[in-house]
């Protein structure tokens, strides 16, 4: 049986707006497997961003546990979930959240200056990943000298220079075509085949495909999960 790389039981975020109460997330139980592709979809207010932050170490829930790569998380301060982000965890975000003043070997060091890395290790590994991504030609270009595709494959480059044990995608391909979008979902799939954990947040049911599940949620609780199998037969018997 495959190791959990991250376990939630029973996870509650609760927000008090007035006299009212938000129930985001309103108890989720979920197993993540080692090495797995995810998928998250759902509406806008269905609970997916909420969920992102408490898998991302960026929220704590209020209720409930959430053990990931064998430690509880659900438990720690600021400063603890920080550290836990900036060793575990990749994100990718539909923004990019480049800085534009930085090269793209600059941007992709950023996570190691934070974690005390020597600046020629550094610099040997954010090269090593550039270069992974295809950009090799490119490792003085800001941002603003780059196209959206070629800034997306930066940032999942800067998300994988500290080695995550996950690696969150949020509406990653949002703001790109659909050419420069397919690349970049090219390039997911191939980390995942080489054994990383991912997740895909998003609420376009066509980029879900690629998962080897899908998670459904609506209203803060899961509405479905299902595999890859599960969905091509619903899919077969509708036609």
């Amino acid at each position: 049986m495959t190791e959990a790389m991250a376990r939630l039981t029973g996870i509650r975020r609760y927000y008090t707006m007035g006299e009212n109460v938000v129930k985001a997330l309103d108890g989720i139980d979920l197993e993540i497997r080692r090495g797995e592709y995810l998928a998250i979809l759902g509406r806008s207010g269905s609970g997916k961003s909420t969920l992102l932050n408490i898998l991302g170490c960026l929220d704590r829930p209020t209720d409930g546990t959430y053990v990931l790569d064998g430690q509880d998380v659900s438990v720690l301060d600021d400063d603890e979930l920080s550290r836990v982000r900036s060793r575990k965890i990749g994100f990718i975000f539909q923004s990019f959240n480049l800085i534009p003043q930085l090269t793209v070997l600059e941007n992709i060091e950023v996570p190691l200056f934070y974690q005390g890395v020597p600046p020629r290790q550094a610099r040997e590994k954010a090269a090593e990943l550039a270069e992974k991504v295809g950009l090799g030609r490119r490792f003085d270009h800001k941002p603003t000298e780059l196209s959206g595709g070629q800034q997306q494959r930066v940032a999942i480059a800067r998300a994988l220079v500290n080695d995550p044990a996950l690696l969150l995608a949020d509406e990653a391909t949002g703001n790109l075509d659909s050419a420069t979008e397919k690349e970049i979902l090219d390039l997911t799939d191939e980390l995942h085949d080489l054994g990383m954990t991912v997740i895909l947040v998003t609420h376009n049911r066509a980029l879900t495909t690629r998962a080897e599940r899908v998670l459904v949620l609506a209203d803060g609780k899961v509405d479905s999960l299902k595999t890859r199998e599960e969905l091509d037969r619903e899919k077969e018997v509708a036609r």
